[in-house]
């Protein structure tokens, strides 16, 4: 993946949108991570709509990132799948139970595969696909 795709995801917060029954749902997710080989994953925390779609839809999954002062952006399109167990579970888990203080925690993570990646940046490159 494109190392100024990455910056993007690592430093800002994700919107992911889903689709089933001919109802979009969109979430903000600030428990998410890139990995070396250009998956993208996500902690479980509050996702049982993303998740109710995702069985719906395939796993068919879109994901939205930008900077908010550079307006430079990015639209990953994919499939998601869901994951109970393992390193990246344990990871987020841990995570997310510092910062709830115990109160909260992972239930599981989404890896999304990416599929395309497009540019969403307002200029001549807006709709590129990268």
């Amino acid at each position: 993946m494109h190392a100024n795709v990455v910056k993007i995801l690592k430093e800002n917060m994700w919107d992911l949108a889903t689709c089933a029954s001919n109802e979009p749902n969109v979430v903000t997710v600030a428990f998410k991570d890139v990995t070396e080989d250009g998956k993208l994953i996500v902690g479980d925390v509050f996702l049982e709509t993303t998740l109710n779609n995702l069985k719906e839809n395939d796993g068919k999954i879109a994901v939205t990132a930008y900077d908010a002062k550079t307006l430079e952006g990015y639209q990953i399109k994919g499939v998601a799948e869901y994951i109970t167990e393992g390193p990246i579970v344990d990871d987020f888990k841990k995570m997310v139970e510092a910062m709830f203080n115990g109160a909260a925690t992972a239930k599981g993570a989404l890896v999304i595969t990416p599929s395309k990646v497009i540019v969403t940046t307002p200029g001549a490159d807006n709709k590129k696909e990268l």
